[in-house]
């Protein structure tokens, strides 16, 4: 697998190898971590059943915002470096909108189509053609404490309780999440406006994210980690504002959290033999406001084909392998990566690692997308500066999301 400085190296040189030598046709796409090899056994795998293809695997960087930058960066010069798009579900309208990516409706029948979460496959689809195939499924949960809190809270305001209740920081902290200013943040706060009875974009497409549901849910939030909050004291630590992923997980495994927004990766690790908290852990639905429901943010990641590849038919005999069972099996037993197939959430051998699979199957099929718009980079991007600037408490909630609303406006126009 090569380093970043081979990915940039690969965008440098540009162009896929293909077999006109002889040899067997090269294809490559760019991705994350690999954390257990899953990647590199899948790409062995299928090298076995179809000799004539080699996949070669580029290691990116882990954040998902970069490595779409250099996917855009090969694709705006019209390279070939990259036959495969390994995309996250808020890509696809941008990349498809651009023209760098194939439709796939014609290689996927219905009837394959209905065998993937729906919310997976419908977020797949942009202006009337499939853009991608879903590898894997991602949504929001909330972890807890199963030794520390009797129950999972179904409300923000039960959290709280709970989260005061058990905390001792700062050896043990009540809440841990994605506080840093990235897209990460948007999916944390997109569960809870959701949660509140708020929306980001109404059924019209008009911007709501400045409604008063929106205004309470980011009250909330902030009040998490504010010093002079409407709590006691702060329930999440001061440097949740500069946490992604990782740092939040290691936070929890460690044993200093009680609870924990995360996505579904982490409980493979949570689970893992000389974990701290092995055992003592619970996922349920993120908590909602009053009269509210549970909402949580889709995520996930899936093939589409590069619109400059030279093998678009062998980069589809790779996404068919990918995709499939036998694929998706080998990934989530290596990388603990949750499938986009419907059919392993109850597959014995998942099942037998992963016996939390039925309850996150609930919270899969009730996932919600992020808008599907080919400006949603800038979207965020907005999103992103304002709620972030009110939860380290430079500004005021309501008035974060009046000129987060505003500039979103602004966008949509243009």
């Amino acid at each position: 697998m090569l380093t970043l400085a081979g990915v940039l190296a690969a965008c440098r040189a540009g162009g896929s190898a293909g077999g006109d030598a002889g040899g067997p046709v090269v294809l490559r796409f760019l991705e994350g971590i690999d954390p257990g090899g899953g990647w590199q056994q899948l790409a062995r795998r299928f090298a076995a059943e179809h000799p004539g293809i080699r996949v070669e695997v580029i290691a990116g960087p882990p954040s998902s915002d970069t490595r779409q930058d250099l996917y855009t960066t090969s694709f705006l010069a019209g390279e070939s470096t990259y036959d495969l798009v390994s995309m996250d579900v808020v890509w696809v309208a941008k990349l498809a909108a651009a023209g760098w990516l194939l439709p796939l409706e014609d290689r996927l029948p219905p009837a394959e189509r209905e065998k993937f979460l729906a919310p997976v496959m419908d977020a797949s689809w942009w202006n009337g053609h499939l853009w991608r195939v879903p590898m894997t499924a991602d949504a929001g949960v909330l972890y807890y404490r199963t030794d520390l809190v009797p129950r999972a809270p179904e409300t923000a305001a039960e959290l709280t309780r709970a989260a005061l209740a058990a905390e001792r920081a700062p050896e043990l902290w009540g809440f841990v999440y994605q506080g840093r200013e990235y897209e990460g943040l948007v999916c944390d706060f997109l569960e809870l406006v959701w949660g509140f009875g708020g929306r980001l974009l109404d059924d019209d497409g008009r911007v709501a994210i400045d409604s008063p549901q929106a205004v309470a849910a980011l009250t909330w939030w902030r009040g998490t980690v504010a010093q002079d909050g409407p709590n006691p004291r702060p329930i999440a630590p001061p440097g949740v504002t500069t946490y992604q992923e990782e740092e939040a997980r290691h936070l929890f495994q460690e044993g200093h959290a009680v609870f924990m927004r995360n996505w579904p990766y982490a409980w493979s690790l949570l689970e893992a033999a000389g974990s701290p908290v092995a055992g003592k852990v619970g996922i349920a639905p993120m908590v909602h406001g009053p009269g509210g429901a549970s909402a949580a943010t889709l995520g996930g990641f899936g093939f589409g084909i590069s619109a400059f590849t030279p093998h678009p038919d062998e980069a589809w005999t790779f996404i068919a392998f990918a995709t499939g069972e036998e694929g998706q099996r080998i990934l989530h037993l290596a990388n603990g990566f949750v499938p986009s197939r419907r059919a392993l959430f109850t597959d014995p051998e998942i099942v037998a690692v992963s016996p939390h699979y039925p309850r996150l199957l609930e919270i899969l099929e009730n996932a919600r997308p992020r808008p599907v718009h080919p400006a949603w980079s800038r979207i965020s991007d907005a999103l992103q500066r304002h709620v972030s600037a009110a939860l380290v408490g430079q500004a005021e909630p309501a008035a974060a999301l009046a000129e987060a609303a505003e500039e979103i406006r602004g966008i949509l126009a243009r």
